[in-house]
C-alpha cells in the first residue's frame, strides 16, 4: 500500500529488461511522444493493462448475462476520456493500444495544436506553467485530456507566450 514517505508504485516494470524488440519499440515511442524516462511509458502501459483487464471482466459478465449497466458506465467513462466513441463496445476497448492513450496526453495535444514546435518544447512550456486547460494551469505533461477539454487548451493569462507578439510565437506563425 505504501506510506506518505514511500507511496506504492503506479506501474509495473517489464519482466525482461534486456528484450531487444521492446527496447527498440520503447526508443521509438520515447522519441515520438517525448517521455522523460521509461517509467512514464511503463505507467501508460499499466493504465492500458488495467483497462483491458476491466474489459475482459465485463466480457465474462456478459457471457453470464450480467453487467450491462457496468459496461455502459465503463464505455461512457472511456468516451469522456476520448479513448473510444460513445457507440463503442467492450471489444473496441480490447483493441486499444499504447498510442491511443499517448495521443490523449497534454504534451501531445499541445504539439498537435501548434502551440509548440517540437514534442520537447511542448513538454517544456507545460512544465514551466505556460499552458492552461479550461482556465486551470496544468504543469504535468502526462495529464490525460478529456474530450470536452480538448478545445479549451490555451496559454495562461500570466504567460508571456499568451501575447501574439512574443518572439517565439511570431516564429511559429512565420513557419506555418
Amino acid at each position: 500500500m505504501g506510506t506518505a514517505k514511500r507511496p506504492s508504485r503506479k506501474y509495473k516494470s517489464p519482466l525482461r529488461i534486456w528484450d531487444k524488440p521492446r527496447i527498440e519499440r520503447d526508443k521509438i515511442l520515447r522519441a515520438k511522444y517525448g517521455f522523460k524516462n521509461k517509467k512514464e511509458l511503463w505507467k501508460v502501459e499499466s493504465v492500458l493493462r488495467n483497462l483491458r483487464l476491466r474489459a475482459r471482466e465485463l466480457v465474462g459478465l456478459k457471457a453470464l448475462n450480467l453487467g450491462q449497466k457496468e459496461e455502459k458506465e465503463f464505455i461512457a467513462t472511456l468516451s469522456k476520456r476520448g479513448l473510444v466513441s460513445s457507440t463503442a463496445t467492450v471489444d473496441d476497448v480490447l483493441e486499444l493500444n499504447l498510442e491511443n492513450l499517448m495521443d490523449r496526453r497534454l504534451q501531445t495535444l499541445v504539439l498537435k495544436k501548434g502551440m509548440a514546435r517540437s514534442i520537447r518544447e511542448a513538454r517544456q512550456i507545460i512544465t514551466h506553467r505556460h499552458i492552461a486547460v479550461d482556465g486551470k494551469i496544468i504543469d504535468s505533461p502526462s495529464y490525460s485530456v478529456k474530450r470536452d477539454e480538448e478545445d479549451k487548451i490555451d496559454y495562461t493569462d500570466t504567460s508571456p507566450l499568451s501575447s501574439p507578439t512574443h518572439p517565439v510565437r511570431a516564429k511559429k506563425e512565420e513557419q506555418h
